[in-house]
């Protein structure tokens, strides 16, 4: 089959590539327009092997996005590009508007041109969204798949209108669509904005490690390769017009995470000597609308698909750190630290 992915050059994108060429025999084809956190080094060993394709375009590009899609003739489109930190939207909300609702959008109609043209073909769009569109939980509970929407930040508000997008898409034209909304990834390659490898490279730098509030925010926590493992499961054995709900069963305080990687920073930098890498764990005001917990209900995604994942918390952090630590070049070059 061929696969387009957008937002290939990504965290999750870049993932998601390596599982399928390197498990899968399919073609692929990776959209990505290259903004500052997309990283085409994240992917620099796939770029002559013959199944691989690079092509740089912005989805918010009609006209390049309908001849990429009818050049490429894809079975699966897995739609990954998005703005997504959350802090940045409550700054910078127009990129976030732009990309993930108006992009959504521009794909949508390149797909409809192209299956006007190829209605016979296998095809299938799976939009990668995230929790977040359901908003804040108390202590108890989880967010299943028919949870109602509640986005409080203009991430999750751009990203709940693009699930709903594609929905309308569904129930109008007939699209055969897939939604999955996943917990917080982390693991290697991602960009230094996000709490783990941010926390991970000041740490190293020995600067201030700010959380927000008193820390007691609670997020559960999926490493990035059980994510993409789910996605490609999704994409070829999911059911048409389903949405499944993507976790890692590993619900941490943000106080939490942060000393678990000071305490494996410890242990394998023992030759600091007396630092302690937990005294540099600072407090600041808490951000706007900042969602107290999200959990996640995996029932449907492991009864349907056979999915779970292999990594718990305690694995996943230590394989992440060890691989910032083994390449702390990306830091260097990405954190702006």
């Amino acid at each position: 089959m061929n696969f387009l992915i957008t937002g290939g050059s990504g965290f999750i994108g870049s993932c998601l590539i390596r599982h399928l060429l390197e498990h899968t025999s399919h073609r692929v084809l990776n959209l990505d327009k290259l903004t500052y956190a997309g990283s085409q080094e994240s992917l620099e060993d796939y770029e002559l092997n013959p199944k691989y394709t690079f092509v740089q375009a912005d989805i918010c590009d009609s006209s390049q996005l309908k001849s990429i899609v009818a050049k490429f003739r894809p079975h699966r489109i897995i739609h990954l590009a998005a703005e997504s930190h959350v802090d940045r939207s409550v700054s910078l909300p127009d990129a976030f508007i732009q990309t993930n609702i108006l992009g959504t959008f521009s794909l949508l109609q390149a797909v409809n041109a192209y299956r006007n043209e190829e209605s016979e073909r296998d095809f299938l769009f799976h939009h990668v969204s995230t929790d977040e569109v359901f908003g804040s939980l108390g202590e108890h509970g989880s967010f299943s798949e028919t949870s109602p929407y509640s986005p409080r930040s203009p991430y999750s508000a751009s990203k709940a209108a693009s699930d709903h997008l594609v929905r309308a898409w569904g129930a109008t034209y007939g699209l055969p669509f897939i939604i999955s909304n996943c917990s917080n990834n982390y693991g290697p390659y991602q960009f230094p904005e996000k709490l783990i490898p941010l926390v991970i490279h000041k740490a190293l730098k020995k600067k201030s490690l700010p959380i927000y509030g008193t820390g007691a925010n609670i997020r559960d926590w999926l490493f990035v390769e059980d994510h993409a493992r789910a996605l490609y499961l999704i994409a070829t054995e999911g059911r048409i017009g389903q949405s499944y709900n993507i976790g890692g069963l590993e619900e941490k305080t943000n106080l939490e995470v942060v000393r678990t990687i000071c305490k494996l920073l410890q242990e394998r930098l023992a030759h600091e000597g007396t630092f302690r890498f937990e005294n540099l764990i600072t407090y600041v005001e808490d951000r706007p609308g900042h969602d107290y917990r999200y959990s996640i209900d995996t029932k449907k995604i492991q009864a349907e698909l056979g999915w779970k994942p292999k990594e718990d918390f305690e694995s996943g952090i230590k394989k992440t750190v060890d691989w910032y630590l083994q390449n702390k070049s990306w830091g260097e070059k990405y954190a702006g630290l």
